[in-house]
């Protein structure tokens, strides 16, 4: 989504190839693109600032018991999307074009992509048609639901072995 299709906003962190920007009137955080990117294309590389054994709202999950808080930090603020332009892959640890992301795009990625349990699901707000309405952990998603995604190495792993 375009920053000219949302509310006002006001740039509270610059970091390059992204913007963070704050809604007017509201504490909410987005985190948007200053250039333009072609699917698979690779935004930038992170790393785990922290690295905790339980899930929190601030965290992506990276293999069983290991849920990092994302580094660079300004990255927390890529908000989910049922229809997402972004993927963290955590076996690369590069977070990555799912389709052609235009200078101004919000960033957006699937949630479960990454997580197998949310510490705290949530009503989804996206407004998108294909928008799935409560947002929580792979685990509890059909299999329908989730082969319309890009998923980690490590949500595919463990929805393989409840196959077997």
């Amino acid at each position: 989504m375009s920053i000219s299709t949302l509310a006002a906003t006001v740039v509270t962190g610059h970091y390059g190839f992204a913007e963070i920007h704050q809604l007017t009137g509201s504490d909410h955080q987005l985190l948007c693109s200053t250039k333009s990117y072609q699917p698979n294309e690779v935004i930038c590389s992170f790393g785990s600032g922290e690295i905790h054994d339980h899930p929190s709202k601030y965290t992506v999950q990276i293999a069983e018991n290991k849920h990092i808080i994302l580094s660079p930090e300004f990255l927390q603020y890529i908000n989910h999307s049922c229809n997402p332009n972004a993927f963290f892959n955590t076996t690369t640890m590069e977070l990555t074009a799912l389709k052609a992301i235009a200078a101004g795009d919000e960033f957006t990625f699937f949630y479960p992509s990454t997580e197998w349990f949310m510490a705290e699901p949530f009503h989804c707000l996206c407004g998108e048609a294909n928008c799935i309405g409560i947002i929580k952990g792979a685990k509890e998603l059909s299999n329908d639901t989730l082969r319309q995604y890009r998923l980690t190495d490590f949500i595919q792993s463990k929805i393989d072995q409840l196959k077997h």
